[in-house]
């Protein structure tokens, strides 16, 4: 996997650069960065995901290559104590496409992307693809039960230095929350495909807390 998510990595970024100490470099933030043994769910295998999503839905998209980036950096910092890590995140994306050359405009609204991944609520609804990422970024909660399942668990682990009191208080809320909404998934497409699993999966956990 690893080397298919380079290969797409390079391909990305040879667009926007020549310097390939460059790519090198930032690849390999990102692959350790990903890779740190406390991301049990949030690593590269959710970027993998995702980044299968978006070439799938990419006939649909504005801008296809800065929903890439955005899919590359929205968890590049993440802490399960911290409340700040979308914004952390989208700093540090402005920081590194900077070094590119790529568009002052894209590359802020590849950082308000990653911010609105945090609250899962669209910022930019000029067109439809923040809907496309926050519904990709939120795919697992629409699949069969075992996957679900198992991805519980993997951020149960992220959040391991939580007794159980507190991880399930702080779950039931994200839960319950998602159940609230008018609807978890935003596109049609993901809509139809996923949210009657998704409200099915939540609340099978919810009964299991």
């Amino acid at each position: 996997m690893q080397n298919r998510l380079y290969i797409h990595w390079k391909d990305l970024t040879s667009k926007y650069t020549n310097d390939n100490l460059f790519l090198e470099y930032h690849w390999k933030e990102i692959r350790d960065t990903y890779g740190e043994e406390k991301r049990h769910y949030h690593n590269l295998n959710h970027i993998s995901h995702m980044l299968h999503f978006a070439e799938n839905d990419q006939a649909d998209l504005v801008d296809y290559d800065v929903l890439q980036f955005t899919i590359w950096y929205h968890d590049i910092v993440y802490k399960a104590t911290k409340s700040n890590n979308e914004l952390k995140s989208a700093e540090f994306a402005k920081k590194q496409l900077k070094t590119l050359e790529i568009d002052a405009k894209r590359i802020e609204n590849c950082a308000n992307l990653i911010i609105s991944t945090k609250k899962h609520e669209i910022i930019n609804d000029q067109n439809e693809d923040n809907a496309y990422l926050l519904d990709w970024d939120l795919a697992i909660l629409g699949t069969d039960w075992e996957t679900y399942e198992s991805y519980t668990q993997k951020i149960r682990k992220e959040y391991s230095m939580f007794p159980n009191f507190m991880y399930k208080k702080g779950r039931k809320n994200v839960l319950q929350h998602f159940l609230t909404r008018p609807q978890i998934y935003y596109t049609k497409k993901y809509h139809n495909l996923w949210e009657a699993n998704a409200r099915k999966n939540i609340q099978k956990e919810l009964t299991l807390l």
